[in-house]
């Protein structure tokens, strides 16, 4: 997979993909992601990407022409363009499982009060990480990438994320636990040393539906 991120911050990304899974993954190859900054394709001559909006208002707006010339450029016939908006489709786990299947993402980052509205005519996604605002696309773009990566086949062994929290789309995960046995009086639950896995696999369902119940009875609902 090929992931393309456009925008004007990218040494905020200095880290987050250096570290861990993500790195790993672009060390054998399984994912290619290159930060691109899209004030580099502005034909301002003071190098502008943002300009006032029409009918007043505070803040600056990102301009059409970097951004689309940029997409102009890096786009395929196997590019999925996403926007990064407060706005767009609310992000659940299956969208990443939907997304990591795909070959080459572009992930455009919003930034200042927003961005003229036709740049969405060049999008095939918009997506919302939750219902709150953030000064830009970075953080949400990393999220993204992090959820997206680790479910490409051969980063993590698939077992780790096939009972993930919300892989039913309803149900959160099960408690885990380790060595020791007993720590400062708390036990771990007998069932789970009793190697019957009919009876464990029992037991890791009844507490995932009881912590969705407690925790997001939304979901339950919605299921």
């Amino acid at each position: 997979m090929k992931i393309d991120i456009l925008t004007l911050f990218p040494n905020m990304f200095n880290g987050s993909f250096e570290e861990s899974i993500i790195k790993r993954a672009q060390e054998n190859k399984k994912v290619e992601i290159n930060l691109i900054n899209f004030r580099d394709y502005t034909t301002d001559p003071h190098n502008k990407v943002d300009d006032t909006p029409y009918g007043g208002g505070a803040g600056m707006v990102l301009m059409c022409q970097p951004i689309f010339d940029c997409i102009k450029t890096i786009k395929t016939e196997e590019s999925k363009i996403i926007l990064l908006t407060p706005d767009g489709i609310p992000y659940k786990q299956k969208m990443a499982y939907d997304l990591s299947e795909e070959k080459h993402l572009i992930i455009i980052c919003g930034h200042y009060e927003g961005f003229d509205d036709r740049i969405r005519s060049i999008c095939d996604l918009e997506i919302s990480i939750g219902d709150y605002v953030l000064t830009g696309g970075e953080i949400p773009a990393m999220v993204l990438v992090d959820s997206i990566v680790r479910l490409i086949p051969g980063v993590i062994n698939e077992r780790s994320h096939i009972d993930d929290s919300f892989k039913d789309n309803y149900l959160l995960d099960y408690p885990s636990y380790t060595k020791p046995r007993v720590f400062e009086g708390m036990e771990v639950p007998e069932i789970l040393l009793s190697g019957d896995h009919k009876k464990i696999a029992e037991y890791r369902y009844t507490e995932s539906l009881k912590r969705t119940k407690e925790r997001r009875p939304d979901l339950i609902d919605k299921k």
